[in-house]
């Protein structure tokens, strides 16, 4: 009997074993597993860290662009506030004069007696702007040509 028992307990011993075995297989090939797993993920980690750097240089560089288009479009504003400001002088000085003129002219007539201006018959859908403004704003142009050298 102990000679049997012997074998028995050898026995359990050796399945224990082969199971000891089986087990480490299994946890080998998962571990190996594991490790691929792992360098996948180690390269997607490196192109991701290669994509956000070079995200991090075009947001600075839109930041730039960003920074200059506000200062000349605040350049830009401010000059044509300041030329807008002097086309309203200009036209305000124009309406002065055409005003003055039309006063000379009616003085001047034998008549003595102001005559009303005639309506217009027909005025385009397109020529919203009182005829003063247009002669003033002519007359402006006409004289920034003749500043800059050049014959209207």
């Amino acid at each position: 009997m102990s000679h049997s028992l012997g074998i028995v307990i050898e026995s359990l011993v050796a399945l224990l074993l082969l199971i000891t075995i089986a087990y480490c297989m299994l946890l080998n090939s998962r571990l190996k597993r594991l490790k691929a797993d792992e360098h996948s993920l180690k390269a997607t980690i490196a192109e991701l860290i290669t994509a956000t750097e070079i995200a991090e240089r075009a947001i600075g560089g839109l930041k730039h662009t960003v920074r200059d288009v506000n200062e000349n479009l605040g350049d830009q504003l401010t000059a044509a506030a300041q030329i807008s400001q002097q086309l309203k002088k200009q036209l305000a000085e124009g309406d002065n004069i055409v005003r003055r003129l039309s006063r000379i002219a009616i003085a001047a007539r034998p008549g003595g007696e102001p005559e009303p201006e005639p309506e217009p018959e027909f005025e385009p859908a397109a020529s919203k702007v009182p005829p003063r403004t247009l002669a003033a704003a002519a007359q402006a142009f006409s004289e920034r040509r003749r500043a800059n050298g050049l014959a209207a």
